[in-house]
């Protein structure tokens, strides 16, 4: 039978080769600017800005930045650094300035390393000053260096001025008619934010006060000024004592002990480090108040934290915990966490790492792995050396953490009682921890024996549980509640988390929860992936109230191993990719690092099971490193999402399966 192709009508768009649309130079940024930076206020654009001023000052090369405000809503930041260059780049024959401000990797930061431009900044995507250029109506950049001075404007992200020079000391004019300030180096950068891409056109002052004052916190020495034309109002921030000052000014509550400062820094001999990598901090200790917490990559704030506050914690934790050892103070039954030395800290950390990796384009989280062994090994040993020398401190403190720790201990005891006295047996395969705290404790609900064998291995055995489970488990979504326990493996999760199945409209027993997290940990495969969705399944159809209280978690192993050859100051290192994507920036990165091509491994992770104990911890369970998907409803709501699960593991859905693959299927990527 033949069958006749369908005619479009008329007014249907084709699809073809015209239909695909190639975004060149800064279009993606316009597209998309939520990719690119926060778009609630144009502090972060600023920002960008002021990041290069102060990595010019990191650098040695700067003495004074000056942040003003005008009366026309525009913003200038200068310095009085190097100036950017303005020569003609040699390949991509530009000037230089111009491609720093409208190219979106371009920049003096990826070269690291010997004869680089930066040993240490806060740039790494390269993305920066071309995303202030891209979301303003217009930016005037002038540089001066070698006794000329160059100008060049741009409106919407493009050269409207193309780029002039004259001699230093020839009368000038800025955009406002005044005449022109010459200075023998630096640069001065103007920007008029466009209001169109941000919820708010103003400028948040108190976080842009805090964002300068902490820039001259962290670089003594280094002033700072803010200047608003309308008020004609001017401050600026001068620290000579740096972190301690900061931290006392701000804290409200008198400390336990002396404020704890120190710093630590790699030098050319260090085994691990490069030169120059380190960490600078000051610590306090309180008894009530709101912990004070700012942490510092190369002077970029991380408001999210990262992995040099898990280094700050991990050297805290340990120095205060071998003291105790020592001295013999923790009373028997109590066991001590990081947590209980931890949660009365407040810190000012400035971390300084060669190579940072963040989370996100604004840089909110620090992600390099190393960094967490970086600041912990410069913090504990001198904590250690602090407390012994200062004993009477030292105990004040111990006694600080023992008492968080028994407030911890008696709130875990009393959920315990109330669980009852019919507690099921807990299943043999389970290799429980040691904590009874649901606040730190994790069960891994882990794919194969093997795998589950590393992780007993790998694991911290403190706070974090393994229940293996032996191949592909029961499709539940049409399973009667009654009949889910005839399943060994669903009986043994049951009891082991401590919850008994319920449904979306129960109100179920949740004080037997025994961990705080349950995390589904499977082979970054496609069996692995079945199995992740025949447990989420039991989770969402059996057990939705702990996937209501955040209490569910996919664990998310990497699929590949890079070793990479040392390279300039960095030395040999191993680096984890979760998929292809990250495989392909990992060694993107390290070309542009200039690392031979090949000179690298790769190795393939098969499944679990082929991970030792100590790669499955640094990749999967250490929770400083790892990489936990919370697992919550999206934004179909719970009876939507339920009808799509109808039709994904549903007996008698063939045909609908059928008619989403058929729709869907192209958008798949299937490693066969």
């Amino acid at each position: 039978m033949a069958i006749s192709p369908k005619t479009p009508p008329a007014s249907a768009p084709t699809y073809s080769e015209g239909s695909i649309r190639v975004l060149k130079g800064l279009e993606p940024v316009k597209q998309r600017p939520g990719m690119y930076t926060r778009t609630d206020n144009p502090l972060h654009i600023v920002q960008e800005v002021l990041d290069n001023a102060a990595d010019e000052a990191l650098a040695g090369h700067g003495k004074k930045i000056k942040v003003t405000l005008h009366a026309d809503g525009s913003v200038s930041v200068e310095d009085d650094g190097r100036g950017i260059p303005f020569g003609l780049h040699p390949e991509e024959k530009a000037p230089v300035i111009e491609l720093v401000f409208t190219r979106l990797h371009a920049g003096g930061k990826f070269d690291k390393g010997s004869g680089g431009a930066y040993s240490f900044s806060g740039g790494l995507h390269g993305v920066g000053v071309s995303v202030t250029n891209a979301l303003s109506t217009r930016l005037e950049a002038s540089s001066w260096r070698d006794g000329t001075a160059a100008r060049l404007v741009f409106a919407d992200g493009d050269v409207v001025e193309p780029l002039v020079t004259r001699k230093v000391g020839t009368p000038a004019q800025d955009a406002d008619g005044e005449p022109v300030r010459d200075r023998k180096s630096g640069t001065t950068v103007r920007v008029w934010p466009d209001p169109k891409y941000f919820e708010s056109p103003a400028l948040p002052m108190a976080e842009l006060t805090h964002l300068l004052r902490s820039k001259a916190v962290l670089m003594p020495g280094v002033a700072v000024t803010l200047a608003v034309e309308k008020t004609k109002d001017a401050q600026t921030w001068l620290y000579k004592g740096g972190l301690r000052d900061y931290l006392s000014q701000t804290l409200h509550d008198e400390p336990v002990i002396p404020l704890f400062e120190g710093e630590g820094f790699a030098d050319r001999q260090h085994e691990s480090f490069a030169e120059g990598e380190g960490a600078s901090w000051c610590v306090a200790f309180t008894e009530s108040g709101h912990p004070v917490r700012e942490s510092y990559v190369n002077l970029i704030p991380t408001s999210a934290g990262g992995t040099h506050e898990s280094g700050l914690r991990d050297g805290l934790f340990n120095a205060v915990k071998s003291f105790i050892d020592l001295h013999s103070l923790l009373p028997k039954g109590v066991k001590l966490m990081p947590e209980d030395v931890f949660a009365r800290a407040s810190y000012v950390l400035s971390a300084k790492v060669l190579d940072p990796q963040f989370q996100g384009q604004i840089k909110e989280r620090l992600n390099s792995r190393d960094a967490v062994r970086l600041v912990s090994s410069f913090v504990r040993p001198a904590l250690e050396l602090w407390l012994h020398q200062h004993v009477d401190y030292g105990k004040k403190l111990a006694e600080l953490a023992i008492k968080a720790a028994q407030t911890r201990q008696r709130a875990g005891q009393k959920v315990e009682k109330r669980k009852g006295s019919g507690v099921a047996v807990l299943p043999g395969k389970l290799t429980d921890c040691e904590s009874r705290d649901i606040a730190h404790n994790e069960v891994f609900l882990v794919e194969g024996d093997s795998a589950g064998g590393s992780a007993k291995m790998g694991r911290d055995k403190e706070s974090q549980a393994i229940l293996p489970l032996r191949g592909k488990v029961l499709n539940t979504w049409e399973v009667d509640r009654d009949r889910l326990f005839a399943n060994t493996e669903i009986h043994d999760i049951s009891v082991a988390i401590g919850v008994d199945p319920h449904g979306p409209d129960d109100t179920p027993d949740l004080s037997g929860l025994r961990y705080g997290k349950v995390c589904i940990l499977s082979d970054a495969d496609v069996d692995g992936s079945h199995i992740q969705v025949l447990l989420l399944t039991l989770f969402f159809r059996h057990f939705p109230k702990l996937i209501d209280a955040g209490h569910v978690f996919v664990a998310r192993p990497p699929l590949y191993r890079v070793d990479a050859p040392a390279r300039g100051k960095k030395p040999a290192s191993k680096v984890y990719a979760l998929d292809d994507g990250e495989l392909a920036a990992i060694l993107d990165k390290l070309r542009k690092d200039g690392v031979r091509e090949n000179a690298w491994s790769i190795s393939r992770f098969k499944g679990l099971g082929e991970m030792n104990a100590e790669q499955l911890w640094e990749t999967t369970l250490n929770p400083d490193t790892r990489r936990l998907l919370p697992v919550r409803l999206g934004d179909l709501g719970f009876v939507d999402t339920e009808s799509l699960i109808t039709k994904l593991m549903g007996k008698g859905e063939a045909a609908a399966r059928r008619e989403l693959m058929e729709i869907h299927g192209d958008a798949v990527e299937i490693d066969v």
